[in-house]
């Protein structure tokens, strides 16, 4: 079964690098940001060269949920982790997670998530996996993979805030309000009663080579980068064979370093840095 130790070695042994290109040529993608989810796929599938009806044959054997623009995740490997990809048009450019706060972990029980997701297989907790790639002149520039826990604090840290902005709106007096998902929706706002205002969060998160310079630092002049943070424990879960796979790769090289706690950065957590840089 696959998982992210191998999904970053097919992508470390691979010479794929030109997305637009290499899609278009199998029909499956004119959207650069569909271009770079397909690749994803394929770096979990292990294979960049399926037609589109093998692919998704394959899709089928590993993913439990493939998602949509508005609900997260992305993708969920059947028995495994989440993740949610994000393609940046500038290396250093913030993360827009629109009305999605960020997350440490994926939970059956979050009102973000589709039915569809939270019944495609029994589970309550997933760990996700943030997926981001630099795409310029239609060529893979960096792709970062990183852990939710060490990225996002607890989700407590973002339902108070967003609660209370909720909470907030709704006490103000004179004005009609009706249930949403969102901070807030306001009905009947002029004297014909037919206009309504949607009050919307717009989350954003900083761009992890801006938020783990400390441990590692983003080089624009190199053709192509991979970095991938996890915690030692979640890098001892791996099978033993991919980890030794991803050992045995001449293209990878593998850190432990020290990162802070999203929820007390005084605290440190003990981390796995794998790295592939040409």
């Amino acid at each position: 079964m696959s998982n992210l130790l191998e999904s970053i070695i097919n992508i470390s042994e691979s010479s794929t690098r030109e997305l637009l290109d290499f899609y278009q040529s199998k029909n499956r993608a004119n959207n650069m940001g569909e271009s770079f989810e397909k690749y994803i796929k394929d770096a979990f599938i292990g294979d960049f060269n399926l037609s589109e009806k093998d692919a998704i044959a394959e899709y089928e054997k590993i993913f439990s949920y493939l998602g949509n623009q508005n609900n997260p995740p992305d993708i969920m490997l059947r028995k495994g982790d989440a993740f949610e990809i994000k393609k940046l048009e500038s290396p250093v450019s913030s993360i827009a997670l629109n009305s999605s706060f960020p997350k440490d972990k994926l939970r059956s029980n979050s009102p973000m998530i589709t039915e569809e997701c939270r019944k495609c297989e029994g589970w309550e907790e997933k760990d996700l996996i943030y997926i981001i790639g630099h795409v310029k002149n239609n060529n893979l520039k960096y792709i970062w993979f990183v852990s939710g826990d060490l990225y996002a604090a607890g989700e407590n840290t973002y339902t108070r805030i967003k609660d209370s902005i909720s909470n907030g709106i709704n006490e103000i007096p004179d004005i009609e309000f009706s249930e949403t998902k969102e901070l807030g929706r306001v009905n009947r706002v002029d004297p014909l009663g037919i206009t309504y205002l949607r009050i919307r969060g717009m989350w954003g998160i900083e761009n992890p080579n801006k938020v783990f310079e400390y441990i590692d630092s983003y080089d624009k002049e190199k053709e192509f980068q991979l970095f991938a943070l996890i915690s030692e424990s979640k890098f001892n879960s791996f099978p033993e064979s991919s980890k030794q796979r991803l050992k045995e790769s001449s293209n990878c090289s593998i850190l432990n370093v020290k990162v802070k706690n999203p929820n007390n950065p005084s605290k440190l957590i003990d981390c796995i840095l794998i790295r592939n840089i040409f």
